[in-house]
């Protein structure tokens, strides 16, 4: 779905693997196709320039709770994440090409690094807001059926799905509703170790026409050091500031960034069928 990025901008952990069940009798661009008309339509998507997520993350790694974030995005692949603990702003930035990050330190003025070769190339892979699923074949991404398996009680149709970058990943579409349950893919974390890391979408509802998931989880096999998004609001089309998404010029008095809610955040509303 068009939130790959999430386990990249908020952990990295250990993930299971599922084995692949029967074939089915749907195509890979079958199977696509009724995802996007369940997510709310190519259209509606396509209608959607800018896009804000505003929430907490609960982080079982390091026994954070309830830790607020902010997090932007922009077509054609722009993103601005940025979270809040302990009176000290973590913040990712990336326009599309290029990306920075800024980092608390132990001396407290926080630290501006650029994006790693790797880290871009994860970045760019995500695609954006609405992800590599929608319009693949335009963003140069392949996908291949590899049959079905179980993710949490729910037949799913697994796909191999091979980004710009040449990385593969696992996503997992459920049978019935065509919404994204969970995607794999190895990462490296932020200590240089490299492993999988599983990603799932739960809680999804419907949103002015969307279907998105409100609560984001990245976790290990035995479900231990897991973060959680919890999404609160999601604004649709807001207006953001030019400097969003821009190498920073003056890093140590920048503040935090405000969506303008000139159109008020959306509320939750019924659960997607």
């Amino acid at each position: 779905m068009r939130f790959a990025g999430i386990a990249f901008l908020i952990a990295a952990f250990s993930a299971s693997a599922i084995a692949a069940g029967a074939a089915t009798d749907l195509t890979a661009d079958q199977i696509i196709a009724r995802h996007v008309e369940a997510s709310g339509g190519a259209q509606a998507w396509r209608d959607i320039k800018t896009m804000g997520w505003t929430g907490r993350i609960e982080s079982g790694r390091v026994g954070n709770y309830g830790v607020p974030f902010l997090l932007m995005f922009k077509r054609p692949n722009s993103t601005h994440f940025e979270i809040m603990a302990q009176n000290q702003k973590s913040l990712r930035v990336f326009d599309g090409a290029s990306g920075w990050k800024l980092r608390p330190t132990d001396q407290g003025k926080p630290e501006w690094q650029n994006y790693s070769a790797e880290e871009v190339r994860f970045a760019q892979d995500a695609a954006g807001l609405d992800g590599p699923l929608f319009g693949y074949k335009d963003k140069g991404v392949r996908v291949v059926l590899k049959g079905t398996g179980t993710i949490e009680g729910h037949t799913a149709y697994r796909l191999e799905v091979t980004l710009p970058s040449g990385q593969t990943r696992t996503d997992w579409i459920d049978a019935k509703s065509f919404l994204e349950l969970r995607y794999d893919r190895i990462v490296r974390d932020a200590a240089g170790h490299q492993g999988p890391v599983s990603v799932y979408y739960r809680n999804h509802q419907k949103i002015q026409g969307l279907v998105l998931p409100l609560t984001i989880e990245t976790g290990d096999v035995a479900g231990k050091l897991t973060d959680k998004m919890m999404i609160d609001k999601i604004a649709l089309n807001p207006t953001l500031p030019d400097n969003a998404f821009s190498m920073p010029i003056v890093p140590q008095r920048r503040g935090g960034v405000i969506i303008d809610t000139a159109k008020p955040p959306v509320a939750r509303s019924a659960a997607a069928p």
